[in-house]
């Protein structure tokens, strides 16, 4: 090393590392900014065009997300491209914006999804920056790598995933939740069944660290209108369903009136919800008839809103336990 910069491409035990990529100490200075670290004692900051890399062994054909924790630092339209080498190309990859902060701490949690083309794959976190100032990129922590389940839609929901169990590792540490980024910049939601349709992400939360309408994982809509999921479902022209959910907050001083749009086919509902911010939920249905065979089930949030605590954090209302019955038998069709 000299000073904080890397010099060695092997240095980092586990880890291939390129261009200017700097090893900080939780506490380091940066100019007036103190950088804290989120998890343990060390971060790794990359520089313009820096990148690190590891390889794994997978199994093929699997669907995989990756979770890591990241920081801004000084630029201000920060991206990280996201890649997955199945050989010396890759054959997956997404450019992760990170210049919204949605946390208080400055450090957010953002995972991506992919399908594993071999045994072994080549995992590459890319700064592809162009700052004045080579040094001037995002800080790394705490990489996570998961295999996701499989899922069946069943008899008793035509949706797959509606509870939100199945999704991206949460890390244990990060109290602020998972950030899902949109689906135009991922081609595997690591949401399964969800298509994150919107131009932000929304935030995966945990029972853990959050208040959580049922089970242990849900959906927050933290951005508004430009916060949206939806998942497309095949039904029966001119058959009655009815799609039920849960709205609530997460418990993290969101309070004040939050509102959940949903909308299937040509029909659609607002669902208002007076939040004090400590947590609580209510149900809320929307009852329609199929005018295609396959129906576009749409949950956006109405409004923007932002923490209580005036942290600037953004916030939204919290959906799960969605499920779609056919009103006629009750079980899919």
């Amino acid at each position: 090393m000299k000073g904080t910069v890397v010099k060695d491409p092997d240095a980092i035990p586990n880890w291939k590392i390129s261009g200017y990529v700097e090893y900080i100490k939780s506490g380091h200075k940066q100019g007036d900014m103190l950088l804290v670290v989120p998890d343990g004692d060390f971060a790794v900051r990359l520089g313009n065009e820096a990148s690190i890399k590891q390889k794994v062994n997978v199994t093929k054909d699997m669907f995989y997300s990756i979770t890591f924790n990241a920081a801004r630092t000084c630029g201000q339209d920060e991206k990280l491209n996201v890649s997955v080498y199945p050989n010396s190309e890759p054959n997956d990859w997404g450019i992760l914006p990170i210049q919204t902060v949605y946390s208080s701490t400055g450090w957010d949690s953002y995972s991506w999804g992919f399908l594993a083309e071999a045994s072994q794959i080549e995992i590459s976190i890319h700064n592809p920056g162009v700052e004045d100032d080579p040094a001037c990129g995002p800080l790394i922590d705490s990489v996570a790598l998961k295999v996701l389940t499989p899922l069946k839609r069943t008899n008793e929901n035509m949706l797959k995933n509606g509870d939100f169990e199945e999704g991206p590792y949460i890390i244990p540490q990060a109290s602020w939740g998972v950030l899902i980024p949109p689906h135009i910049e991922d081609d595997h939601s690591p949401l399964p069944g969800w298509i994150i349709e919107s131009l932000k992400a929304v935030k995966y939360i945990d029972s853990d660290h959050f208040s959580v309408p049922g089970g242990k994982r849900a959906i927050e809509l933290v951005a508004g209108k430009e916060s949206a999921i939806a998942q497309i479902v095949r039904t029966t022209v001119g058959k009655n369903y009815t799609l039920s959910f849960s709205i609530g907050d997460a418990g993290d001083l969101c309070a004040g009136t939050l509102g959940v749009e949903a909308y299937a086919g040509l029909d659609s509902i607002k669902v208002p919800y007076e939040s004090s911010g400590k947590g609580g939920s209510k149900k809320a249905e929307l009852k329609f008839k199929a005018i295609s065979t396959r129906t576009r089930v749409t949950f956006l949030s109405t409004y923007y809103s932002m923490q209580s605590d005036n942290s600037g954090s953004l916030c939204g209302p919290v959906i799960d336990d969605v499920k779609l019955l056919s009103v006629c038998t009750g079980r899919r069709v």
